[in-house]
């Protein structure tokens, strides 16, 4: 029993570290999507706007980015990219595990789709004054900030994770 117990520690742990991963991911695909599709009926209208919009585009794409940044953490905190056997977690220390993930889990998923929201509407901004770029970035830089404090957490929690013993 004591093994089993062990096993779904840990197997939550990793349901963590791959949720780290695939919901900041998954806003991001989202995110960049919104802005691809209004830019490029933008683009359709004035093709010398692509760089501009492109440059909206990419932003909300930095989410799966620091997903990708805290699964990596978490895998090696596990052992999994070592040669040793992954630590056996208890179940409490897995769904802490777990909970550290989630701060870039969540923020990073929600951040990605509103960012592509702000993106799209900085395309608006674009269309009729291109001059005013740096005002759809900036608006987009406010919500990059709690992505980044959504990142600062999970990283934290996970450098100061130690199990139980």
């Amino acid at each position: 029993m004591a093994d089993w117990m062990s096993l779904c520690g840990t197997a939550v742990a990793f349901l963590g570290a791959s949720l780290a991963v695939g919901l900041p991911c998954s806003g991001s695909a989202i995110g960049v999507g919104t802005v691809g599709q209004a830019g490029a009926g933008i683009i359709s209208v004035d093709p010398d706007k692509f760089s501009r919009a492109l440059i909206l585009q990419i932003i909300p794409g930095t989410q799966g980015l620091y997903g990708l940044v805290v699964w990596s953490f978490a895998m090696m905190k596990l052992g999994f990219f070592s040669n040793e056997a992954v630590a056996a977690l208890s179940i409490q220390d897995g769904l802490r595990f777990f909970g550290a993930c989630m701060p870039i889990s969540i923020g990073g998923l929600i951040c990605g789709i509103v960012m592509g929201r702000i993106g799209a509407g900085g395309l608006s901004l674009l269309a009729k004054r291109g001059a005013e770029l740096s005002k759809s970035i900036l608006m987009m830089v406010m919500m990059e900030f709690y992505a980044i404090l959504c990142l600062l957490a999970s990283i934290l929690m996970l450098i100061f994770f130690q199990p139980t013993v």
